[in-house]
């Protein structure tokens, strides 16, 4: 397994290719491993920073996660395709659709599932682990929805350690932004000095520092300074700006 590097003057980018995943096919579900998870391991890949997970589950009809528990970990769900039906110990049960984040703060302990409810349609979505501050926190429950004014913006806020802008708020310190680019445009991003970032591409072809990336593919990026994030095709990712 290769792992594409660069050097822009101090920065480091470090690329993995999608293709280079881990995979789980149960049949009812396909799952692509971005990091160790489960019966796939590779120990040049045990995440980056605080985030430990990245998955990328395609789940059939009818079909999905029973009830489990989970316990100190940070869990958010990213909806790409069809519906995400989420209920736990909380008393919460939410149906969410693309766009749409559901973040779970399992704590001391939670109970969960997950399930595609349609018959007919396929479920795809993220499932992101960032692990907690610390141990012990009374679990917690949110949710994101994009606000219908901030849907032409290139770059925004989805989670964070405060909650500004309308985010949802993690137990960490983390901010994620959910990037949307048109063919041709670019963003920036300010890294500052002792943070990393993860790149995760969701649709379409991107560069970052000049470094190509396309879908399916991840990118993590040490050293301080402005990441220059520009799309060469219609194109989604996700953007994690870890201490």
């Amino acid at each position: 397994m290769a792992t594409a590097e660069t050097t822009v003057e101090t920065r480091k980018v470090t690329v993995r290719k999608s293709e280079e995943r881990g995979l789980a096919d149960l049949g009812w579900l396909k799952s692509r491993h971005t990091f160790s998870f489960a019966d796939y391991h590779d120990p040049r890949f045990m995440g980056f920073r605080t985030l430990r997970v990245i998955n990328q589950d395609l789940v059939e009809p009818g079909e999905g996660f029973g009830t489990h528990g989970h316990r100190d970990m940070e869990i958010f769900s990213y909806v790409l395709k069809g519906e995400l039906q989420h209920r736990d110990s909380m008393g919460n049960g939410r149906v969410l659709t693309p766009g749409q984040i559901q973040l779970m703060s399992a704590g001391q302990g939670v109970l969960h599932s997950e399930f595609n409810p349609s018959r007919e349609n396929e479920l795809q979505f993220l499932q992101i682990w960032i692990k907690p501050k610390r141990h012990g926190l009374v679990p917690g429950y949110t949710e994101w929805h994009p606000d219908p004014a901030k849907e032409g913006d290139a770059k925004v806020l989805v989670i964070s350690s405060d909650g500004r802008d309308g985010s949802a708020l993690i137990h960490q310190d983390a901010d994620i932004y959910r990037l949307r680019l048109r063919a041709g445009q670019a963003v920036s991003h300010e890294l500052r000095t002792g943070r990393g970032a993860w790149l995760q591409v969701i649709k379409g072809e991107t560069a970052i520092d000049g470094v190509r990336l396309q879908e399916g593919d991840g990118a993590s990026v040490e050293g301080a300074g402005t990441l220059e994030i520009a799309a060469a095709s219609e194109f989604e990712a996700l953007l994690f700006d870890l201490a």
